[in-house]
C-alpha cells in the first residue's frame, strides 16, 4: 500500500520569554500563527517572525514551524 502525502499548511509557533519564575528559571509564553503557506520557504516564514516580534518587549526564545500533512492511501 502506498500513501500519498499532500502539504496542506503550516503552524508558525513562536515562543517567548516574559519574565522568571519564582525558581529563577524562565517562564516561555508561546502563540501560534494558522495557515501559514506550505509553499512559503523556511527563511521567509522565520523573517516574518522576527519581524513581529522585533515590535515587542519580550526576546524570543524559539521560532518553530509545524507543517500540517494530509496522508491517503493510494
Amino acid at each position: 500500500m502506498a500513501v500519498i502525502a499532500t502539504p496542506l499548511n503550516s503552524v508558525l509557533v513562536v515562543a517567548c520569554e516574559v519574565g522568571l519564575d519564582e525558581h529563577g528559571l524562565p517562564k516561555i509564553r508561546q502563540r501560534s500563527f494558522n495557515n501559514v503557506r506550505s509553499n512559503a520557504s523556511d527563511q521567509d516564514v522565520y523573517d516574518v517572525a522576527v519581524a513581529l516580534y522585533s515590535l515587542q518587549e519580550y526576546p524570543v526564545y524559539s521560532i518553530r514551524r509545524d507543517n500540517r500533512i494530509d496522508l491517503i492511501e493510494e
